[in-house]
């Protein structure tokens, strides 16, 4: 369970590079009733917040990176960006951004894990992070796809700080392994690591990926928002027993996101 009492290590922030930052305003707001709040166009910069009901749930800006896709990237909470970032540099990671300050809200880093998974961390200021998470319309977890869940899972366990409880999943379908930030329950999960064959990892051309979990009242719903606004759907709707009715989706630019209407706890 994703909420906004940030420890180091749960996710704390995501934010959309878009080659539109207009028509992905106007498509989120059409499938999550978000609502776009530009930074300040009129100083050239092309970007802003998304808020829900009055409250900031994700950021957006214009995609800048050469040859880089569409993609959300999530930021996870931490104590002390410049010791995660060593961390990483031991553990065979890439520094992308360096630590960077962000003036009163904190300070920022980006990486690539050993594989060429791409996340983000936050050590927080004055803005600890999103204001609304874990409710419809709102991030509810967290997914890596993997074509190595073992290494995967010793990087991001010692960078991080997580821990990992296996489950096996229907039918054969390999395994599951599920992440909760060191000292806390089972209750606390945020996400999980899921190995793939590399030729399911077409999406970011082989490389790993993250992608956000969107909570919806009506998976169904949600999903014809995504198709009648220009996006598309790589899998579902289908009920995944235990855990809610989902689909996995992709906005007008390819950026990947899943849906997900919870079973009634």
């Amino acid at each position: 369970m994703i909420t906004t009492d940030f420890v180091p290590g749960s996710p704390c922030w995501i934010d959309l590079g878009t080659p539109d930052v207009r028509a992905a305003a106007a498509f989120y707001a059409a499938v999550f009733g978000w609502e776009y709040e530009s930074m300040g166009e009129e100083e050239g910069i092309e970007g802003g917040m998304l808020r829900k009901d009055g409250r900031t749930v994700a950021g957006l800006g214009k995609l800048t990176e050469e040859g880089a896709r569409s993609a959300w990237m999530i930021y996870y909470c931490v104590a002390d960006v410049d010791a995660v970032t060593r961390a990483v540099e031991r553990a065979g990671g890439t520094v992308r951004v360096p630590p960077t300050g962000l003036d009163e809200w904190g300070r920022m880093a980006q990486y690539s894990d050993p594989l060429g998974g791409q996340f983000a961390v936050l050590q927080p200021g004055k803005d600890t992070g999103a204001e609304l998470m874990g409710r419809p319309g709102s991030l509810s977890w967290t997914e890596l796809y993997t074509s190595d869940a073992a290494a995967s899972k010793e990087f991001y366990g010692g960078v991080l700080g997580w821990r990992f409880d296996d489950m096996e999943l229907p039918g054969g379908a390999g395994t599951y392994s599920t992440v909760t930030p060191a000292g806390l329950s089972d209750e606390r999960a945020q996400g999980g690591i899921m190995g793939m064959r590399t030729e399911d990892l077409a999406l970011a051309n082989g490389r790993p990926y993250w992608h956000p979990v969107f909570e919806v009242a009506d998976c169904d719903a949600a999903v014809a928002a995504v198709t009648g606004n220009g996006g598309s759907v790589q899998m579902g709707p289908e009920d995944a027993e235990g855990v809610g009715r989902l689909a996995v989706c992709l906005d007008p630019a390819n950026a990947d996101f899943v849906v997900l209407a919870p079973n009634p706890s």
